[in-house]
């Protein structure tokens, strides 16, 4: 096993800042509509699967580099434990429980996309039975408390980041059910695990990632063809766009122009209030077009498109910078 970089890295790294800016776009992309598309645009729903291949495998990347980079492996497991429910949990459950009351509020008024079967069953599905959560996009949250933990617990046994990896491919082989996320920690912990081996080795790595960029790009368009030809079934499909997707996306924000680009170092710093409430934004977007008469419709699809993904990025930057700066410990937790 590499050895773990023996100091923190205090230095800013832009260039995680930037690919977090990046993939918060694509993920406010694949929520701008939650189930069922109008007919006549069904194309979104190829172009969504072939995202959903490699962009949150993508962010658990990012999510498992930081913690190696940050020196959270090294932290008494215990404090790291606490602050990590303190930083995960906690808003897991306050978004959930805002997105379930704002669909139960909602669906008096106007459809609503994966409606909840009633405050009892809404409860039930977003917590327990979470494959008919009403607020599935707070997932991640638990996937990335559970990750940190078992991999904590796992490098005081002496497993290192090879041995996770590997332990990541084997769970890809276990048909994990769909309780309390657990499917989803199993088929992403791999992608946590190997942001962690390649921070371990990045000294070494990340030249061959910026050096070979043709050479990546040109793997991983082959895996998301290979996806979406069908040729690999869903769960090896995400393995390979997702482990693919590593060195391409990461070497190309290390790369002119995207290394000069400001906009994705400023989506990057509000990416966790993005992705905290850009579900919310979308759907009361959705909800005030349709009451203004622009229907779920082939013709006013464009229209939706543009407003969702304005407001899914716009409003939670509002609220983070107008609202929730000014109170500091709800400010900590959406940074």
């Amino acid at each position: 096993m590499a050895a773990a970089p023996a100091t923190v890295r205090r230095e800013r790294r832009l260039d995680l800042d930037r690919a977090r800016g990046i993939a918060i776009l694509l993920v406010v992309f694949g929520h701008i509509v939650a189930r069922d598309v109008p007919p006549g645009v069904e194309w979104y729903e190829p172009v969504r699967y072939l995202l959903y291949r490699f962009h949150m495998p993508f962010f658990l990347y990012l999510s498992g580099t930081v913690v190696v980079l940050s020196g959270l492996l090294g932290k008494p497991p215990g404090r790291v434990a606490q602050q990590r429910a303190v930083r995960l949990l906690v808003p897991f459950f306050a978004i959930g429980l805002a997105i379930l009351v704002a669909k139960l509020v909602a669906v008096q008024l106007v459809p609503v996309d994966n409606p909840p079967e009633g405050l009892a069953g809404g409860l039930r599905d977003l917590f327990w039975t979470t494959a008919r959560s009403p607020a599935t996009s707070v997932w991640y949250l638990l996937v990335l408390f559970l990750c940190t933990l078992v991999a904590m617990g796992l490098r005081r046994l002496g497993v290192g980041a090879t041995g996770l990896v590997l332990l990541g491919v084997a769970l890809q082989f276990v048909d994990v059910p769909a309780v309390a996320y657990l499917d989803r920690f199993a088929s992403h912990f791999l992608f946590f695990a190997a942001g962690l081996w390649v921070a371990e080795r990045e000294a070494a790595l990340l030249p061959a990632f910026d050096r070979w960029q043709a050479l990546w790009w040109l793997a991983f368009a082959g895996g998301l063809a290979l996806a979406a030809l069908g040729w690999v079934d869903e769960r090896w499909s995400m393995v390979l766009c997702g482990l693919l997707c590593i060195p391409a996306l990461h070497g190309a924000v290390r790369l002119a122009p995207i290394s000069r680009w400001q906009w994705p170092l400023v989506l990057g710093g509000f990416s966790m209030a993005i992705y905290l409430f850009n579900t919310l934004a979308i759907g009361g977007t959705k909800a005030v077009l349709m009451k203004l008469g622009f229907g779920w419709t082939e013709a006013w699809f464009p229209l939706h498109a543009v407003a969702a993904m304005t407001a899914g990025v716009a409003l939670p930057v509002l609220l983070k910078v107008l609202v929730l700066r000014r109170v500091p410990a709800v400010d900590r937790l959406t940074d």
